[in-house]
C-alpha cells in the first residue's frame, strides 16, 4: 500500500546549482525505487528561524510523493548522511 509524503529538506546556502540537483536526483531516484515522485517545489533562499551549523539562510525544496512505508526510512538515512543538507523533515500527507 503507497501512502502520500511531504519531503522538505534544506540545502547548505553556498552549494552550486550542481550539487542541489545532485541532492535532488538523489532523492528521486530512493523514491523511484518503490513509488514515484508528485511534484517537487524549488522554494530558494530563504533566512532560518535560527542559525544551523552557523548558517542563516539555506536553500529550501519540497518534494511530494507517493511510496511505500520503507522509503521515507530510507530517504531519512540518506539525507542524515549527505553533508549538504543541514535540516529535512518528511510527513505523511
Amino acid at each position: 500500500m503507497k501512502k502520500n509524503y511531504e519531503l522538505v529538506f534544506v540545502v547548505k546556502p553556498n552549494t552550486e546549482e550542481e550539487v542541489r540537483e545532485a541532492v535532488l536526483n538523489k532523492v528521486k531516484e530512493v523514491v523511484s525505487t518503490n513509488g514515484e515522485v508528485t511534484s517537487v517545489d524549488a522554494w530558494g533562499m530563504k533566512r532560518l528561524a535560527y542559525p544551523i551549523a552557523k548558517f542563516t539562510e539555506g536553500y529550501y525544496v519540497l518534494v511530494n510523493f507517493e511510496a511505500g512505508v520503507e522509503v521515507p526510512k530510507e530517504l531519512d538515512r540518506n539525507l542524515k548522511i549527505n553533508e549538504n543538507v543541514i535540516r529535512h523533515m518528511i510527513v505523511c500527507a
